[in-house]
């Protein structure tokens, strides 16, 4: 089997030297009489489950998610999901218990257009309580699929609502209270795409399956009978196999011309740090909720988990070539501590490999120079400053756990507010917010890279970094009804990093 990630001893020094003179001696001790390989292995994997690589099924061809517009009724655009069971097959000559929507696992990519009156009956057959959360839209607070709007099993839950959001990739998933982490892990997740006349005349990539292409990454541990491993370990759960639209290190082929990838981080913990493995200069268009400015030229992108990017790759000259998309997280800044890494988290790894093909017939072969104006907020215009403190003791935000009893903040409708996002734990937190969409205005009192200057939903904010935000909270208000905010690893906010806010 080919060898799926690699780390120099140096890299490893860094990673976990942390600063102490006696551990990097001793390490080096190590090293120079040939034991560091077993140390490395000692330290990340201690008390952690694992997969048995030999027994996995490796290398098929890359699963698109099914395109569903739903079914136009009365002038709405209707979806209709089936939470259920399902199998699938990673493990040789066994079959994997999964959670899917309308499948086996994962589910359908739902499109629509921005100003549709969509109906979504979501009907729970998995045997227990669940919900669907549609991350990063615009939407009254009954119909965000929070921890409140609980689907018993065997209840259809009806949303409907009017689509405000601007063209992006959105995404969809469980967030009972308690339970997101492990019905995310079994395979409960899928994607949205929200589109425009403007954004159709663009000129982008817009075949869906063939130079538009949508990749779910997540990460898992494998039981030798073939059952995912769910440790449920409270720091976060990070796998040891990687996935992409529900397939182990897939294969993906792809025309010799400009192809998007719609990438969403939907891992339980992880963040990754993707390249190409030649290197290759790509562009960034779009972030969570938006198209940026222009195109922004990136060789790596650091997506945490619950964050989308739209980005354009140029195949162009690659015809008849083999490239990788990977995932360089030994580049990353050694900002977390050492417990809350794992091998990969030092070591630079697979994701998928890509193979060039000829081009189609009506090939895009060229960037836009620009893509969308987005309307600033001055720092004036803010009504109210808040402040969060993001803590792993207990996991809690402002010295509280979750209570769905409680409503930590109250906000007034149509108020422009800065929220001031600060973790003072060793551990990085991506930070999601309900309902609005934000634009970071600083990291620690320096402007955000070109490529976070868009539209979010989630900000990922590092060990003892501060984090300043601004957004506007219109449209929707409920005083009885809350949305929330919170860790978007789904171990810290089952653990009870969330909290609630209502709109008055």
């Amino acid at each position: 089997m080919a060898k799926m990630f690699r780390i120099s001893r140096r890299k490893f020094l860094i990673a976990f030297g942390g600063g102490s003179a006696s551990l990097l001696a001793s390490l080096f001790v190590l090293s120079r009489f040939g034991a560091l390989d077993r140390v490395i292995a000692g330290i990340v994997t201690a008390g952690r489950p694992s997969t048995n690589k030999e027994i996995l099924i490796t290398g098929q061809r890359l699963p698109i998610p099914e395109l569903e517009a739903g079914e136009m009724i009365g002038g709405q655009r209707v979806f209709d999901l089936r939470i259920q069971r399902g199998s699938m097959a990673f493990v040789t000559g066994k079959q994997t218990p999964t959670f899917g929507y309308n499948g086996e696992m994962l589910g359908p990519t739902l499109v629509m257009d921005k100003g549709d009156d969509v109906v979504l009956n979501v009907t729970n057959n998995l045997g227990e309580p669940t919900i669907t959360h549609w991350h990063g839209l615009h939407l009254p607070a009954v119909m965000d699929g929070g921890p409140h709007q609980r689907i018993e099993d065997g209840e259809t839950w009806r949303a409907n609502f009017t689509i405000l959001n601007e063209p992006a990739t959105y995404w969809y998933h469980p967030h009972l209270d308690g339970k997101t982490a492990d019905h995310v892990y079994h395979g409960l997740s899928g994607l949205f795409i929200i589109k425009d006349e403007v954004t159709d005349n663009l000129g982008l990539p817009q075949q869906y399956g063939i130079d538009d292409i949508p990749l779910i990454v997540q990460d898992k541990f494998f039981n030798e009978d073939g059952s995912l491993n769910y440790p449920g370990t409270s720091e976060g759960v990070k796998g040891d196999t990687i996935l992409v639209n529900g397939a182990i290190t897939p294969v993906l082929e792809v025309p010799a011309q400009v192809v998007q990838f719609r990438l969403l981080a939907a891992s339980n913990a992880r963040i990754h740090n993707f390249g190409f493995s030649d290197n290759r200069q790509f562009y960034q268009i779009g972030t969570d909720g938006g198209l940026l400015e222009t195109p922004v030229p990136l060789t790596r992108l650091l997506l945490s988990t619950g964050e989308r990017a739209e980005i354009l790759v140029d195949f162009g000259a690659d015809e008849n070539r083999e490239i990788k998309l990977r995932s360089y997280s030994s580049e990353r800044e050694n900002i977390d501590a050492i417990w809350a890494k794992d091998l990969l988290d030092i070591s630079d790894f697979d994701v998928m490999t890509i193979r060039v093909a000829a081009a189609t017939q009506d090939a895009v072969t060229r960037l836009p120079g620009s893509l969308a104006t987005i309307a600033r907020f001055d720092e004036s215009q803010a009504d109210t400053t808040r402040t969060f403190k993001l803590q792993m003791s207990s996991f809690r935000i402002n010295r509280e756990s979750m209570d769905m009893n409680r409503i930590d903040e109250t906000v007034k409708l149509d108020d422009v507010e800065i929220w001031e996002v600060t973790n003072s734990s060793e551990m990085s937190h991506p930070f999601h917010i309900h309902d609005i969409q934000f634009l970071i205005l600083t990291k620690n009192g320096s402007q955000p890279p070109n490529n976070e200057r868009g539209w979010k939903d989630v900000v990922l904010v590092k060990p003892g970094e501060t984090v300043r935000i601004i957004a506007q909270f219109s449209d929707f208000a409920d005083p009885d009804t809350p949305f929330m905010y919170h860790c978007h690893i789904l171990e810290h906010e089952d653990g009870g990093m969330m909290g609630q806010f209502v709109v008055v």
